[in-house]
């Protein structure tokens, strides 16, 4: 079933890109803006995840919650190997999405 919006599973990072915070959400522009700015209490906010490295778009909502679970559930050096495919330097991203 298409829901008429698209859905994101993002990754941020901190300045020194210490620390990778994963993300679901079906507006990248809004989110990533408020992981900048710090509008999100928790682990990205104390982490000062405002950085993002890399996304994945989907159609359906099921294969993006999937998703998330999915690179949740990975050791860090696979995560760190999935982004190189797309971003080899982690780059941040921010300004690309606005």
């Amino acid at each position: 079933m298409y829901h008429g919006k698209d859905h994101y599973v993002y990754i941020m990072t901190n300045k020194n890109r210490s620390v990778l915070y994963i993300g679901l959400t079906s507006s990248l522009v809004d989110r990533v803006s408020k992981h900048h700015y710090g509008i999100y209490k928790g682990f990205s906010k104390k982490y000062n995840c405002q950085y993002l490295i890399y996304y994945e778009k989907f159609e359906y909502i099921g294969d993006a919650i999937k998703r998330e679970k999915q690179l949740k559930g990975w050791r860090r050096e696979k995560k760190l190997a999935l982004i190189r495919t797309k971003n080899p330097h982690f780059n941040f991203l921010n300004k690309e999405v606005k």
